[in-house]
């Protein structure tokens, strides 16, 4: 029993840390249901950003080391520029997905307050 206590109780003194901040709001200040629709419409297109960017770079990773170990096997001897050119490009790839995950969090985050509050 005190095996599964330690992990909830971690969790939960972390959860009621992190709620913090929502104690010290200002009671004058309310939701605004016209610029709420536009929030969560930021959420979604946010969400199918990072979600077509990653399944895009996923394929892309994919075929790459593929084609990799099909010239590897073809011709062995090259194998160090083969790999040297596959490791680029896949850093290549995964910068344009954490690029997609930084315009993602600026969509969201950019005018948090203006969303919520009037």
């Amino acid at each position: 029993m005190a095996k599964h206590l330690k992990p909830f109780m971690i969790l939960s003194i972390f959860l009621i840390l992190m709620s913090m901040p929502l104690l010290a709001q200002e009671t004058g200040k309310t939701f605004n249901p016209q610029t709420g629709s536009l929030f969560k419409l930021a959420i979604i297109v946010s969400g199918a950003i990072i979600t077509l960017a990653a399944a895009a770079g996923a394929l892309c990773q994919a075929k790459a080391i593929s084609s990799a170990c099909e010239g590897i096997s073809r011709n062995p001897a090259s194998a160090p520029h083969i790999r040297f050119l596959v490791l680029l490009g896949l850093v290549l790839i995964e910068t344009l997905v954490i690029y997609a995950l930084f315009i993602a969090i600026f969509i969201v985050m950019i005018q948090w307050g203006n969303y919520f509050l009037k």
